[in-house]
């Protein structure tokens, strides 16, 4: 049985180079990049200059050159996605590096100081530069726009007994979670926070 190869972007029959990428593609493609940086594939500079060509790529066209010339690094490395899909599922960790840590660490911290405006700045930053970090600065964002609608929902709706003990769950969170999501962020750990709904999600 023939081996599949893994590199990506695999194509798909009904896929054509020119149509436009989501979050996930690129993502898919930053993953396999580090993977042949770790391996020793890619020099710093190669993999810098090549994960910026992915963050800013509008179509597939401008993927398949990124990755032409290496191995299947994702298929052998324990852990590693698969398929786009894999890539694209928000339970699945991403590869992150200590700086990327420290700054999706801040990404919740910086609720204590400037909620909403923290995670938000954040995440647009990083839209372009690193999939880890994007992905937990949506999720602290989420988390702080899930703990303002749940307030403002239990102050009007203050004679129910379940939107106040929502609201008294969403007081506690914002003061106890973050501090809990930066330490699972320093440690690279894909936090997701306990709530109801996400306003954001990946494409």
């Amino acid at each position: 049985m023939a081996v599949q190869d893994r590199r990506y972007p695999m194509r798909r029959p009904q896929e054509q180079p020119q149509l436009r990428l989501t979050h996930a593609d690129r993502d898919a493609v930053a993953e396999v990049l580090r993977e042949a940086y770790s391996l020793g594939q890619l020099d710093e500079q190669e993999f810098d200059e090549r994960l910026d060509r992915a963050m800013r790529a509008k179509v597939h066209a401008e993927l398949e050159p990124l990755t032409r010339d290496l191995e299947a690094a994702s298929g052998g490395v324990p852990g590693g996605p698969e398929t786009p899909e894999a890539a694209a599922d928000p339970k699945t960790p991403l590869p992150s590096t200590p700086v990327e840590r420290v700054i999706a660490a801040c990404a919740h911290a910086g609720n204590y100081f400037f909620p909403v405006v923290a995670p938000l700045l954040i995440f647009l930053a990083s839209d372009r530069y690193s999939p880890y970090i994007r992905r937990q600065a949506m999720e602290s964002l989420n988390f702080q726009l899930f703990c303002l609608i749940a307030g403002v929902g239990g102050l009007l709706l203050f004679f129910l007994v379940l939107p106040l003990l929502v609201t008294l769950y969403a007081v506690v969170g914002v003061l106890c979670l973050p501090a809990i999501a930066s330490l699972a962020a320093l440690m690279g750990k894909n936090w997701r926070y306990p709530m109801f709904f996400r306003l954001l999600k990946d494409d």
